[in-house]
């Protein structure tokens, strides 16, 4: 049997103009709910770009399962944050569940838009060492 691969997850959203202070609230907010929350999350982190533009979110999980989890607990706090920002893209990293991809597609739309993309990237090789 072999062992499931993490699976990356990065978005990057446009920030809209004013209210810089209220999403950077709502980030520190979010990523307490999710650390409280999801003990097999292996990172959760924010970053805005150097001008304020663009926020990026990067997720690690272990398995498809966590994400589905996190897709399913976090949806109405995504929502929260849909005020302050317009989705551009999602990029996973890994080989998410159907049902993933599903909720994926689905939280583009809703914090994105027709134009928000979701774009799924299969391991081809490498190698991690998380003991490191």
């Amino acid at each position: 049997m072999t062992k499931s691969q993490p699976l990356y997850y990065v978005d990057r959203s446009d920030v809209r103009a004013g209210g810089l202070d209220e999403l950077r609230a709502g980030m520190r907010d979010l990523a307490a709910f999710v650390e409280e929350r999801e003990p097999r999350l292996l990172a959760y982190h924010f970053y805005l770009d150097e001008p304020a533009a663009t926020m990026t979110v990067l997720a690690v999980h272990p398995d498809s399962a966590s994400l589905e989890f996190h897709l399913e607990l976090g949806g109405p706090r995504f929502r929260a944050l849909g005020a302050h920002i317009r989705l551009r893209t999602i990029d996973v990293y890994g080989d998410p569940s159907p049902e993933a991809v599903t909720r994926l597609r689905a939280k583009a739309e809703m914090l994105g838009g027709r134009e928000a993309t979701v774009t799924l990237h299969t391991h081809q090789a490498g190698f991690s060492r998380p003991d490191l």
